[in-house]
């Protein structure tokens, strides 16, 4: 058998993946979190073979998530089940650690199949959005650009943004204006959508 975690905070998505992949003679749903900050701690009591994450849940993202996966226990193989096809999640998700990603319309029979394939070693990933990843690149924000982005989700205004990030105003302005020269946006709101639907930030 196959042992799997299930992280997802939407109940209903949760209970019928657990539902689906329960009907496989060969896999066994052993836990389920709807918060990313209690993924490790099931991962240690419950020790699957396969972490099954969403990529946003409160408390911890997927991403990080995995990266803590795959640091606090390394046999564990984590596959994303995500409804946000990013390019950029799946990269980010990748350098994280994870083994495969699929997005949640993926038919039953196919997540079980990837699951299968990632708990055997192989890397799983959406044909879409391996090349769509592939044409979109890697992200043109330093990090700092990508917190002051982060932060200005919000509508936070500059010296607010400046306070989060114990930075200055003239700083923050900078990296603003950075941000929106290379995502191509005409304000900092428009560089926002843009590196969100990325999966930049």
């Amino acid at each position: 058998m196959i042992k799997l975690l299930l992280a997802d905070d939407q109940a209903l998505v949760r209970g019928a993946l657990s539902a689906l992949l329960g009907l496989e003679p060969d896999l066994e749903v052993v836990a389920e979190v709807g918060n990313g900050a209690d993924v490790v701690a099931a991962v240690l009591e419950h020790r699957p073979d396969v972490a099954l994450l969403d990529v946003e849940m409160p408390g911890l993202d997927g991403i990080s998530a995995t990266a803590a996966v795959r640091k606090a226990a390394p046999e564990v193989k984590v596959l994303i089940v995500t409804t946000f096809g990013r390019p950029g999640y799946l990269r980010r998700a990748l350098q994280a650690g994870a083994s495969g990603f699929v997005v949640k319309d993926t038919p039953a029979p196919q997540l079980a199949d990837a699951v299968r394939r990632v708990h055997s070693g192989l890397r799983v990933v959406d044909p879409k959005l391996a090349t769509d990843s592939l044409v979109a690149g890697e992200s043109p924000l330093t990090q700092r650009e990508t917190e002051v982005l982060q932060a200005a989700r919000d509508g936070s205004s500059v010296a607010g943004i400046a306070a989060k990030l114990f930075l200055s105003e003239g700083t923050v302005r900078n990296h603003l204006s950075a941000a929106i020269g290379k995502t191509g946006a005409s304000n900092r709101t428009e560089a926002v959508l843009i590196a969100d639907g990325n999966g930049w930030l």
